[in-house]
């Protein structure tokens, strides 16, 4: 695919890098000649110095031949502008725009065809609050992704010594999980490589699984891999921007939450906006205002403030002064490696999760949901098998008879409201939506083939 992404910065960097790997042509359009220049260094990529949404920029990025484009700068605006120049002047295919203000999403008419036309509209702030709240709601959890409209989850945990599975193998599964609760083990990262499970496979302390099931499923089979942690009541929020505030108004019909944001005016803002929630004024890397909100009988606490350093501290701090959960979002990729440890229990990449968004819009037969994983290493994706068994080479075909790459595992089927968990015998038809786990990026592109559709397939 012909791509032009307007921005690069983090995330506009991050799909640069992820898009190259698979002989995309893509075009990267900013203001700051530094960041162009460190991009061009490391990838195949063309660079363009100009305003993302001037025509004549678009033009030298190449937009008269562009199949998609990918707006990312800073500004809404800018972005929003950029897609209705593309539509207008060159009438691109597709057009992706990031929009962070929760003003214009209040709106949604704002992005129709005849107004502002932007084809997919993403907003990280609203991802990311998402995300953290199925963090929340999970105790245990380090990832929790949704498929098929909410209906099946991808969940990663941490096997702990007191897990009944811990010490067997997974052919054991079955027989530990409660009556009637199916589940399977879609991968196995093991001091950070992964191990596609199979029968034989030995689950050990510390292994982060990846396991699928119904939703209404997901809290007992947590509780086989020893996370018998009971739900959140307490739950401290560092930071007041768009996600501890929206975050906030969230949880507050469920928990007791406390949100402490140093700005006296923006913590008036969020007073005005929130109904139960308890809005303090403070640092939340002071010792004395974490000990007096009683940071020992919190079960969560989250950092989510724009300064990462700030968020790494404070969440080291109150894990130390005894918070039971400490979940922190991180911006720089390279932090979060670093700081998954006994004293911060989650690291949440925004980048990565805007990015997963975006790979949904890009990749090729018919793939309805990505997310990507493992910090951009490995996928887990929601596909539709179309076609008969003469187009099809999976349509009509058991689990076990694909040519599945050595990495990849089929976790679950769902076909109409059926959810199924994806046994070696159980057969593909039309219209599945089938649920992968991909733990190596560079197959995705066989997995694409393996699902496209024949005209004539022999």
């Amino acid at each position: 695919m012909r791509i032009i992404i307007l921005g690069a910065g983090q995330v506009g960097s991050g799909m640069a890098h992820s898009l190259s790997r698979e002989e995309n042509d893509i075009s990267v359009v900013d203001l700051d000649p530094e960041r162009l220049q460190e991009l061009q260094e490391k990838l195949d990529i063309r660079t363009v110095l100009g305003h993302a949404s001037h025509p004549e920029t678009l033009i030298r990025a190449g937009i008269e031949d562009a199949d998609l484009l990918i707006a990312l700068t800073n500004s809404d605006e800018t972005n929003m502008i950029a897609c209705q120049v593309s539509y207008s002047l060159f009438n691109t295919p597709t057009k992706v725009a990031r929009v962070r203000a929760a003003d214009y999403l209040s709106h949604p008419e704002l992005f129709q065809r005849e107004h502002t036309p932007i084809d997919v509209l993403i907003s990280p702030e609203k991802l990311v609050t998402d995300h953290l709240q199925r963090l929340i709601e999970y105790p245990g959890a380090l990832q929790v992704l949704d498929f098929a409209e909410g209906r099946v989850q991808l969940v990663a945990t941490r096997a702990v010594r007191q897990g009944k599975l811990v010490g067997k193998a997974l052919k054991n599964l079955p027989e530990e999980l409660p009556k009637g609760v199916d589940a399977r083990v879609a991968a196995i990262f093991r001091r950070d490589e992964p191990i596609i499970p199979e029968g034989e496979t030995v689950i050990e302390v510390d292994d982060i699984v990846f396991f699928i099931a119904p939703t209404d499923e997901i809290r007992k089979v947590m509780a086989t891999f020893g996370q018998t942690s009971g739900p959140a009541q307490r739950v401290l929020l560092a930071g007041g921007g768009n996600i501890g505030a929206s975050l906030a108004k969230r949880l507050e019909r469920n928990y007791h939450v406390k949100l402490v944001e140093r700005d006296p005016a923006r913590a008036e803002q969020i007073a005005e906006l929130v109904d139960t929630t308890i809005v303090l004024i403070g640092d939340c890397a002071n010792e004395d205002l974490l000990r007096e909100e009683g940071i020992d009988e919190t079960n969560v606490y989250c950092a989510l403030t724009n300064d990462d350093e700030s968020n790494i501290l404070s969440s080291m701090l109150a894990k130390q002064m005894g918070a039971e959960r400490v979940i922190t979002i991180i911006n720089r990729p390279a932090y979060v490696d670093l700081v998954e440890s006994d004293r911060i229990d989650v690291a949440v990449s925004p980048q990565q999760i805007t990015i997963g968004a975006l790979l949904t819009v890009i990749r090729k037969g018919h793939m309805v949901r990505v997310h990507s994983l493992r910090r951009g290493a490995a996928e887990a994706i929601e596909i539709v098998a179309h076609g008969d068994r003469g187009q099809s080479r999976v349509v009509g075909r058991a689990v076990e008879e694909l040519d599945l790459p050595d990495n990849t595992n089929i976790a679950a089927i769902v076909r109409g409201d059926e959810v199924m968990i994806a046994h070696h015998d159980i057969v593909i038809e039309s219209e599945d939506h089938v649920i992968l786990f991909v733990a190596d990026r560079n197959e995705i592109e066989v997995v694409e083939r393996l699902f496209a559709v024949e005209a004539v397939f022999v």
